[in-house]
């Protein structure tokens, strides 16, 4: 018998998994009350941004895979808000910076978040608007039990808030004072700004699609657009660049933008179709590895020793590289995906495994793409002279600082076989100012881009940035997955050792995620300020001295990690017959999946 940390849960019902408990609780409330995934999703996505308000927020990014039954194929919902109208890189570079900032206002992008779940509420669901936005309403005025790591984030940034960012101190130190761990927090601001929108639509509508479109309407052109636009226009903030810095995000930029949907990516590997967003988002990165580890008899290996890891990790390098080369917003840029998911080039990249570890960058020298490939090669070397202080960046867990923001996920399915994969993020309350009156932040997702001509993921107006949130679903024979995790760069990382572990050792969903987890830090990162590690790893101290002499052999860098402080996956899965399956990471004992 396999025990693992958590029971799996089951049933046929259906079954909420997400990384907060009580946001898992709010969507299968949601069920219960007959709503349908998508219902659940809009209610646990909004429910996160209230109980996880340093790993995402309203004015954040929002990528989802959707299972409708109805139309029978996944598709990508698309909430990944685009660069301002005026922004370029003359700007950008006449300010003195070669990096976009990892935090503040010039790092801004249209937000996205709230008008995908709107879209996914009024398109997909079922429920009124009232159902699916109370829940996030009563947490956030009447409190909720603040997360050990809310509380310390607010509190390594306590002096920062009240000197630079004061309407930030206002909601997350009321009165000066810093939350206890567990003790009760509200947020009235953003209690009130939801619960204006909800009364605002309520007015304007009488039915439940055009209370939906009045929301996206207040959003884009209403009272939160004035409030957002009027604070940009006359603020300038210190940022991670250590100057003081203004947006560029107008009320135009709002008005102009919505949430879409759009086909996904897919690749068949050992049988299962495994689908992943467009090269806007690292999505495709899972894709490009699991083609060259066709290569492999990874089932032979064990899923804890050093070969398994190492091929791993050395193919991972590589996929990366693509990503870091290739991958951008498909609408500026032809990318060149058909190539970089064929057999011939996976044989091609397969060759470049050996026996010990790789200290090179290496990404595919595509015929006339040449020059993207050393352009890349010359990033990852190039010293951008900055440093990384307060609130950079995104990279997860407990073995890093409290002021790095993150990411949240959830996995729901319902009775009816829909689902939905989303992994929101971006808006954590360490990257930008709160905006006076809402009670949320912006987001600092123009951090990705490249202030660099002709790259596929250049800064330019209107375009989105390449994006690291990367949700998964995966079909074979009938049975359905849904499955990611927060984790910046690593997202895909840990997404894929747990799915080859679940393909080729049999592991089932929760006993995969008890697994110890791994990543590469061999990458240019995708967060300012944009390091690469070569050769370097982490990895959990579980899986053995044996193995991690084993790596350190190959070459490896090995930094091993707190035990349980890798990965935060959630899956869900749907047989044939109907019976359902879910489970969540125990790490950082946040993470639950729930159902019947």
């Amino acid at each position: 018998m396999t025990f693992t940390t958590r029971p799996e849960i089951r049933g046929t019902f259906g079954v909420v998994t997400s990384t907060h408990w009580i946001a898992s609780s709010v969507g299968f409330g949601i069920l219960e009350k007959g709503g349908n995934a998508f219902d659940a999703a809009v209610a646990t996505g909004i429910v996160l941004q209230v109980v996880e308000p340093h790993l995402n927020g309203p004015a954040g990014d929002l990528p989802a895979i959707l299972y409708d039954v109805s139309k029978g194929k996944p598709e990508v919902l698309c909430a990944q808000g685009v660069a301002p109208a005026a922004a370029s890189i003359e700007h950008f570079r006449g300010l003195g910076l070669n990096l976009i900032p990892g935090s503040g206002l010039l790092a801004t992008v249209v937000p996205g978040a709230f008008d995908g779940w709107m879209l996914m509420l009024q398109d997909y669901g079922m429920l009124s608007l009232r159902d699916v936005l109370q829940p996030a309403i009563d947490y956030a005025k009447n409190g909720h039990p603040v997360l050990p790591r809310v509380a310390h984030t607010i509190a390594s940034l306590k002096e920062f808030f009240a000197e630079e960012w004061p309407s930030s101190a206002e909601v997350w130190a009321p009165d000066g004072e810093v939350p206890e761990p567990n003790t009760n927090f509200k947020n009235p601001d953003l209690a009130n700004t939801y619960q204006r929108i909800l009364a605002e639509a309520e007015a304007k509508c009488g039915d439940r699609e055009g209370q939906i479109a009045a929301a996206r309407e207040i959003w884009r052109n209403g009272f939160v657009a004035d409030a957002i636009g009027d604070y940009l226009s006359e603020a300038s903030v210190m940022d991670v660049s250590e100057q003081k810095n203004s947006g560029i995000l107008t009320r135009e930029d709002l008005a102009n933008w919505q949430a879409f949907t759009e086909e996904t990516v897919s690749l068949n590997y050992h049988g299962w179709q495994v689908h992943k967003t467009l090269p806007w988002s690292q999505g495709p990165v899972m894709l490009q590895a699991l083609s060259i580890l066709k290569k492999f008899d990874l089932g032979a290996m064990d899923p804890n020793g050093d070969e398994f890891i190492h091929t791993v990790i050395e193919v991972m390098k590589l996929a990366y590289a693509d990503r870091e080369t290739y991958y951008g917003d498909p609408e500026f840029s032809d990318i060149p995906l058909g190539y970089l998911l064929s057999d011939d080039y996976a044989a091609e990249r397969s060759q470049l495994v050996v026996e010990k570890a790789s200290f090179e960058q290496r990404p595919g020298r595509l015929l006339g793409l040449e020059h993207l490939a050393d352009g890349y090669i010359a990033r990852a070397q190039q010293d951008f002279g900055v440093t990384c202080g307060v609130s950079a960046g995104e990279p997860t867990m407990a073995h890093l600082t409290e002021k790095r923001g993150d990411t949240v996920h959830l996995d729901i399915i319902d009775r009816w076989g829909n689902m939905v994969a989303a992994t929101p993020s971006g808006g954590w309350l360490q990257s930008s100012p709160v905006v006076p009156g809402l009670g949320f932040p912006l987001n600092s997702r123009a951090q990705m881009f490249w202030l660099e001509e002709g790259v596929p993921n250049a800064l330019a107006p209107r375009k989105r940035p390449r994006t690291t949130l990367t949700p998964s679903f995966a079909e074979k024979n009938g049975t359905q997955l849904v499955f990611g995790t927060p984790g910046g760069d690593q997202q895909d990382q840990w997404q894929l050792i747990w799915f080859l572990r679940f393909v080729h050792h049999g592991l089932d969903l929760q006993e995969g995620m008890d697994y110890p987890l791994f990543h590469t830090d061999h990458f240019q990162g995708s967060f300012f300020p944009r390091e690469a590690k070569p050769g370097e790893m982490m990895i959990e101290p579980a899986v053995g001295q044996n193995t991690i002499d084993g790596l350190r052999a190959r070459g490896h860098i090995v930094t091993v990690a707190e035990p349980w402080s890798i990965g935060r996956l959630t899956a869900a899965l749907r047989h044939p017959c109907g019976t359902l399956q879910a489970a969540a990471t125990p790490r950082l004992m946040q993470a639950y999946a729930i159902g019947r």
